[in-house]
């Protein structure tokens, strides 16, 4: 039994708390949180944390910013309590996933609802295919080899005419053929001594939001090259939970590992490596015959670190992201990098949110010849038709941690496994607690 220690648990994962407080063996911490009919927050702390070492779990998952509202409360009403110190658990870091490309009502994943859905519905397509002796490199471009042939050649020529641009001003690489053309043709206006040069030639500005075109569409719609501002909720999120009283934070597979610098306190970032490679040991047949996979290039330190470990042969899936339309982005090619031909392939990232790389990468494992797929998650969000796109997948099983909950999702997905990581965050308390170091916990 931990002597001096509060664990006070949200409402956004309830099973977790009690794993957690068994193994300290204390009680959780009695309170009121509840919802006012006007949808305002309710916190009453009915046990006493003065000059206590407060530990609040609560996971960023379901309703997210109602859960974080309570967090801060929670946190707040402990300071105001005289506890000693406050730490915040968070299993799921919420925030620290942020788009690198702006939303809008075309491009937004999971905008709407889901609905029934058919197998037929998921293509898990990738284009263009992996290279392969008996396949040509080109056959995945979208005009054929026809069509780039025609590009290449016209500005080969154009730059055989002297291709130049008005006032001396180089387009940038992202502008168009026809815009390109547009100020030459002004170009050759001003050198006959026309007065009208100045009114054919666009205006070149870096602001799209000039161009009368696009100011008469009801939406903004940038040429590419253009960087939309997109607010980045990470500071902030670092910021509210410190200003709220909170002293420590513990966390498992942040997203983006750097996220810890958003904060003055300090953070641990634990990580879920160790329970997947346990799975790995004692529930695939003939392991070390596998290959691990990741499913892009992001992953790759997290999936060769596990393949390093447990001395077995890696590969990398390539997702291109050159174009710059959202729904191209969302649609990216997919590439193998590595031989899986006849072997068990594993699949490894930190999350799942709508599952669509697991999946594509799946199909692609499975066309190039691997007898199984497995998909080994720290966090499996799931949101939208993430369980149905699974269960039409070529995925033979997907596993998970219980950072959030998981009771819903396995009922709705026999390919579903969990692995409890409550007793990683209870050690990992009861050492902060006790001023033990956690290392260990990093890298078992």
């Amino acid at each position: 039994m931990v002597r001096n220690i509060v664990v006070l648990g949200g409402n956004s994962h309830p099973q977790i708390v009690e794993t957690i407080c068994n193994f300290l063996g204390v009680p959780p911490c009695n309170r009121i949180l509840k919802k006012f009919s006007v949808g305002e927050s309710r916190c009453e702390i009915q046990d006493s944390v003065r000059g206590k070492d407060v530990y609040i779990i609560q996971s960023g998952s379901g309703k997210v910013n109602d859960n974080f509202i309570d967090l801060c409360i929670m946190i707040s009403a402990c300071k105001t309590g005289s506890a000693k110190r406050v730490t915040a658990v968070l299993p799921l870091f919420p925030y620290s996933r942020q788009p690198d490309v702006p939303y809008n009502k075309a491009g937004a994943p999971l905008s709407k609802a889901p609905t029934d859905v058919n197998r037929n519905d998921f293509t898990f397509e990738s284009r263009p295919a992996t290279p392969s002796p008996t396949q040509p490199q080109s056959q995945g471009l979208t005009n054929g080899m026809e069509g780039l042939q025609k590009k290449l050649g016209k500005a080969s020529l154009d730059q055989q005419n002297g291709f130049s641009y008005a006032n001396g001003i180089t387009p940038r690489r992202s502008d168009t053929m026809d815009s390109s053309q547009s100020l030459t043709n002004g170009h050759n206006h001003r050198d006959r001594g026309s007065s009208s040069a100045s009114q054919t030639a666009p205006s070149f500005t870096t602001h799209d939001y000039e161009n009368p075109s696009i100011l008469k569409t009801s939406v903004f719609q940038p040429k590419p090259g253009y960087k939309q501002w997109v607010a980045q909720a990470g500071t902030l999120v670092a910021d509210l939970l410190t200003c709220a009283g909170a002293d420590h934070i513990i966390t498992m597979d942040l997203h983006d590992p750097q996220y810890q610098g958003f904060f003055d306190i300090p953070v641990d970032n634990l990580y879920g490596k160790g329970k997947l490679k346990k799975y790995i040991q004692t529930s695939i047949p003939d392991y070390r015959n596998a290959v691990i996979v990741s499913p892009d290039a992001g992953g790759a330190k997290r999936a060769t670190a596990i393949a390093d470990d447990l001395n077995m042969d890696f590969a990398l899936i390539h997702k291109e992201r050159r174009p710059t339309r959202i729904t191209d982005r969302q649609n990216a090619t997919m590439m193998l990098v590595g031989d899986v031909a006849n072997k068990v392939t594993i699949l490894v990232d930190d999350l799942a949110d709508t599952s669509n790389t697991i999946t594509r990468a799946a199909k692609l494992l499975k066309k190039e010849g691997a007898t199984h797929v497995y998909a080994l998650l720290t966090h499996g969000i799931f949101s939208g038709d993430a369980i149905a796109r699974i269960n039409a997948s070529a995925l033979d099983k997907v596993v998970v941690t219980n950072s959030v909950p998981q009771d819903e999702h396995r009922r709705l997905c026999p390919k579903l496994e969990v692995l409890d990581v409550g007793h990683t965050f209870a050690e990992a308390i009861r050492r902060v607690h006790h001023g033990e170091s956690i290392s260990t916990l990093f890298w078992d």
